[in-house]
């Protein structure tokens, strides 16, 4: 699932670090812009991954235009996919829905098991 928080880049000296003002303790550094960019996807993966599988609440994230920041820095939005780092081993479920749910959803080619994980995905995500 692909998961978009806004960060704060601050520039010190000729390196930068970053900040997620929605994930308390969120931060990396590099030494380069691009490079820590990079560092934010990981270390916003890491952090996510880590408040899943431990159970936590995930935030929110923020509006990124209602991000306070100084005049040295800058605010934007850093993405990240979790799908592609956690565990992706299959565990078969069993449920039950109406009939006619049913029949609406194979009619038009819905995939159960896509569509499942994506609902509790929000789900996670929004407690």
């Amino acid at each position: 699932m692909l998961f978009m928080y806004p960060a704060i880049f601050h520039k010190e000296n000729d390196s930068y670090w970053v900040e997620f003002p929605d994930l308390e303790g969120c931060q990396t550094y590099g030494s380069t812009l691009n490079e820590t960019m990079e560092y934010a996807q990981e270390a916003l993966t890491g952090y996510l991954l880590t408040l899943l599988e431990e159970g936590r609440q995930i935030a929110s994230p923020s509006d990124v235009s209602s991000i306070a920041h100084d005049a040295e820095s800058f605010t934007t939005l850093v993405t990240c996919d979790i799908n592609q780092y956690k565990d992706t081993k299959a565990v078969k479920k069993t449920l039950t829905i109406p009939s006619w749910l049913n029949d609406r959803a194979v009619s038009m080619g819905i995939n159960f098991s896509q569509v499942l994980q994506e609902a509790l995905m929000q789900k996670l995500q929004a407690r």
